[in-house]
């Protein structure tokens, strides 16, 4: 399994781009950062700026942790 970002979409409404995550708003961005997006999403994978610009990436530990005996449920 990839540590690939996946799920994200965005769409321009006017001057704004909203970024959504599974059909869930995740974030607004306005001005000179909505236009900064539009220009770095054409260069870059999509996918992986919408997640750097909202803040939802995985950094390669939490499926480690999570895993570990002691973050375990025990029911």
């Amino acid at each position: 399994m990839s540590n690939r970002p996946a799920g994200f979409e965005y769409k321009v409404l006017g001057d704004d781009v909203v970024i959504t995550h599974h059909g869930r708003r995740a974030t607004t961005l306005r001005g000179s950062s909505a236009q900064q997006f539009l220009i770095e999403v054409e260069q870059d994978d999509p996918q992986q700026l919408m997640a750097r610009m909202t803040g939802n990436y995985r950094r390669g530990n939490e499926r480690t942790a999570r895993n570990h005996p002691r973050n375990r449920s025990r029911g």
